[in-house]
């Protein structure tokens, strides 16, 4: 039996190893408080409805039926996108079809006023709400982090506010996408005149911040902007033209029996060629051109005067004068401030836009719109050297970054594609956003009873739905595989069915100008689907297989004699959203 002495001894030895216990869990503690953030924003993260919504269901797309076909305006033409359902979904299945794959984002988010403006969970969030910020905050960190995904390298995202929530967005930006990535925050003047009802401040702007995703990029001021051009179909015999650029003329020529013919450049004669179909408005055709002939410049000399901004002008006698540019002043960045000495509209003018397209409606369906100038204006400094660029609207309300995309090429040429998001809250996705599109796309009569010319944009109208996830793995397999159809017709944009064997053989194929994508749902069925594939020789096709495995290998498929490239399905699919959805 121990003595008292030894039961004492024992107590202070425990004790020590007590001791050097909790020494321990102090240190680790310790350790890991140093790689939390000392500075940033803290809130209470406040769950949503979606996220009820998503319980063991996983988002897919399904066409719109019903009324809302597809706008067709140029049949070999992409289609743009409309996708109606919580944009938290829209971007999950983005996050597959689109990563790294959008080029510029601009959203128009609530601003959290307390005034109604902001939806959380069905109910409005008012101003003596103590979760106010907190909420507004889990609402867009939840969604600009999966966007962030979308960027390309040297992607941008534009995205308004107010000063309700300025110096919040500024900071979760800065912990989302990098301090050191900000691009700068514009200020925009979105009326006229402050209310004179005010009584301590009159309001008259608010603000778009920039980030860049990663790499370098530069954004264009007004001179990202070119004049509006107009295809001319029937070209006339005999004219004098000059050519010209976003304001800067740079050549004088004729036309003599639909032939151009040549002019005087300085010290050399020359001929003239339109590299392109002929394009004019009052009278000033717009056209990229080549020169030919003797010279004192060399072709590529003559490009880069015009990239670097050189003015070009001719006399009557064709002789051609040269205004060089300070190439000091090479690029002209964005102004700061965006206001109507830009040409950048207010809200005024948003709402008169609106009042033009839905003249048959009693009320304006959206308060405090945005003018097409100013979205306009955005997208066309990060895409005057990318006229082909993918734009995503994830908070899209009326559709202005639709319209104002289908403007900007039609005045520059170029041919960039949108993807816009919505909820139908009031219907708002059928009523406004499908229908604004619609119109702006065939043409209206405004409020002044004029013909509105159409602005030929194709749109595929696509919705949120799910899938119940199976607690048996192969089940959950074979289910997203035959829900994927528009899913891997949107990552290829690829919606023209060219064959539709799926109750025979389990086969589908769709097209666009460029390509197919064809989809086995079922291996069973190979042989069959090898047979078809060998058909399309004409364009790269790409194939998608259902596999209970991520790995299927060009070399099962032998020699088809066609450009193909292979993905198993579904297996990329759900380890993304196993990211997403914590399944």
């Amino acid at each position: 039996m121990a003595s008292k002495s030894d039961q004492s001894n024992m107590e202070v030895k425990k004790t020590e190893k007590e001791l050097l216990l909790e020494l321990e869990n102090l240190k680790a503690e310790n350790k890991k408080l140093k790689k939390t953030k000392r500075f940033g924003l803290l809130w209470e993260d406040k769950p949503e409805r979606f996220e009820k919504d998503s319980v063991n269901a996983l988002p897919i797309l399904k066409e719109k039926r019903g009324k809302f076909k597809n706008i067709t305006s140029k049949k070999e033409e992409d289609f743009n996108i409309l996708i109606e359902g919580d944009n938290y979904h829209s971007l999950s299945v983005l996050n597959y079809t689109h990563s790294k794959k959008v080029d510029v984002i601009y959203i128009d988010p609530p601003y959290n006023t307390g005034n109604k403006d902001f939806i959380y969970n069905d109910y409005y969030v008012d101003k003596e709400d103590r979760f106010r910020h907190s909420k507004w905050l889990s609402f867009m960190e939840k969604r600009l982090k999966l966007s962030k995904n979308l960027l390309k390298n040297n992607g941008v995202i534009f995205i308004s506010i107010d000063d309700n929530e300025l110096a919040q967005l500024k900071l979760l930006c800065d912990e989302i996408y990098g301090e050191n990535n900000l691009i700068g925050l514009f200020t925009w003047v979105r009326k006229k005149k402050g209310s004179n009802l005010s009584k301590e401040f009159r309001k008259i702007t608010e603000y778009v911040i920039a980030y860049k995703e990663n790499d370098d990029i530069t954004l264009y001021g007004q001179s990202a902007y070119a004049e509006k051009q107009v295809p001319l179909l029937n070209r006339p015999n005999n004219i004098s033209i000059l050519l010209f650029e976003a304001n800067k003329i740079f050549v004088g020529l004729s036309i003599e029996n639909g032939v151009l013919k040549k002019g005087l450049f300085g010290d050399g004669e020359l001929t003239v060629e339109l590299l392109n179909d002929i394009k004019i408005e009052n009278s000033i055709i717009v056209s990229p051109f080549k020169i030919k002939g003797r010279f004192r410049w060399s072709q590529k000399t003559v490009n880069e005067e015009i990239e670097n901004g050189s003015i070009f002008t001719a006399s009557k006698t064709f002789r051609i004068n040269v205004s060089r540019y300070n190439q000091a002043d090479k690029f002209k960045s964005p102004s700061s401030l965006l206001s109507t000495g830009d040409n950048i509209g207010t809200n005024e003018d948003a709402t008169e836009e609106l009042r033009n397209i839905f003249i048959d409606r009693d009320k304006l369906p959206f308060d405090y719109p945005k003018p097409l100038s100013l979205i306009k204006y955005l997208i066309a400094s990060a895409t005057k050297n990318n006229k082909y660029a993918t734009i995503l609207d994830y908070m899209a309300g009326t559709g202005t970054t639709g319209h104002a995309i289908l403007e900007l090429n039609e005045e520059d040429g170029g041919n960039r594609k949108f993807i816009l998001c919505t909820n139908n809250e009031n219907k708002i996705c059928e009523e406004v956003t499908w229908e604004r599109m619609r119109r702006i796309s065939k043409g209206y009569t405004n409020m002044k009873g004029e013909k509105v010319k159409g602005l030929d944009g194709n749109l595929k109208y696509l919705k949120t739905d799910f899938i119940k996830i199976d607690k048996t793995t192969d089940n959950l397999r074979n289910k997203m595989v035959d829900s994927s159809t528009e899913i891997l017709c949107l990552k290829e944009n690829t919606f023209n069915l060219v064959k539709d064997d799926y109750e025979k053989n389990k086969v589908k194929i769709f097209k666009n100008s460029n390509k197919y994508t064809a989809i086995l749902f079922d291996l069973f069925y190979f042989d069959n689907f090898v047979n078809e594939l060998k058909k399309l020789k004409d364009k790269p096709v790409s194939v998608y297989v259902f596999s209970y495995t991520k790995d299927f290998s060009k070399e099962e498929f032998g020699d088809l004699g066609i450009d193909f490239t292979i993905e198993a399905i579904p297996e990329k699919v759900l380890e993304i959203y196993k990211k997403i959805f914590n399944f």
